[in-house]
């Protein structure tokens, strides 16, 4: 499935669902072991898991009655991308001023 950036970005704009991606870096979690992190409600964080799936930043597999949130390391491809342009957008401008700044000492 392909997602616009806007969903990602959406995750990525609170900074409770960035921390979640944090600890899913570094291991899969259940929505309890996700909450024991925070002091914030198990509905809340429920909520933030919500929103980072929607944003395809983690995958939840369902074993036995758990389910177990992982990151989803891909989902970011869309923000890098978009990222991207102004990062090319940069290296244009500052490729320009140091050509000048070179040619200006001449």
């Amino acid at each position: 499935m392909i997602h616009q950036p806007q969903s990602a970005f959406r995750a990525l704009s609170d900074p409770t669902r960035r921390d979640i991606l944090r600890l899913l870096a570094s291991q899969d979690m259940t929505i309890a072991e996700v909450s024991d992190q925070f002091d914030i409600t198990r509905p809340a964080v429920k909520k933030h898991l919500t929103i980072l799936k929607e944003g395809d930043l983690i995958t939840v597999k369902t074993k036995g009655r758990e389910r177990i949130n992982s990151l989803n390391a891909a989902g970011m491809a869309p923000v890098l991308n978009w990222l991207e342009f102004f990062d090319n957008f940069w290296d244009e401008r500052l490729s320009t001023l140091k050509t000048l700044i070179e040619k200006d000492e001449s």
